[in-house]
Order: structure tokens, then C-alpha cells, then sequence
């Protein structure tokens, strides 16, 4: 059985969680097991991406989300995936 996963990266150096990205975790975490998302991409945390004038900051699919907000990377995450909502 072949399960399609979009794999989501989210940095958690301490220039990235000192901008956010603990919340974004945190929401995004929510999101994966209870909303749309559910089952549907896997969140990695990363250390450092060395972009830290840019934090915090996500990748999906080929994307990079700099200076973003949960809500936004949540969005990214769902246009990559075509999930309504």
C-alpha cells in the first residue's frame, strides 16, 4: 500500500523558536492530528537553515516560508496538498 506523504520541514534554531516557531509547531501539530491535515504530511524539525535574519522558517515542497506565521505556513502546506479549508 502506497502512502503519499508531503514531508513539511520546520527550522527550530533559536533564532527561528524565539520568533514563533514553537506556536507554529504547536498549531501545526494540532492541525496534523485532528484537522484536514490529518494523515496527509509528516512534520520534521530541522536544525538551523542558516536563515536566521529570515526566522522563523519552514520549507514546503520546494518552497521556503520565511518570516511566516503558523496560519500562513498552514495555508502553504494546504495549497500544496489541494486541501480545501
Amino acid at each position: 500500500m502506497k502512502h503519499n506523504r508531503q514531508l513539511v520541514f520546520l527550522c527550530s534554531g533559536s533564532d527561528c523558536k524565539g520568533a514563533g516557531a514553537k506556536s507554529i509547531k504547536k498549531e501545526l501539530k494540532s492541525e496534523l492530528k485532528s484537522g484536514s491535515l490529518k494523515g496527509r504530511c509528516k512534520l520534521i524539525e530541522t536544525k538551523c537553515l542558516d536563515m536566521c535574519k529570515s526566522a522563523p522558517v519552514g520549507i514546503v515542497e520546494n518552497f521556503f516560508c520565511k518570516k511566516t506565521t503558523s496560519s500562513q505556513f498552514i495555508n502553504e502546506i494546504k495549497k500544496a496538498l489541494n486541501v480545501q479549508g
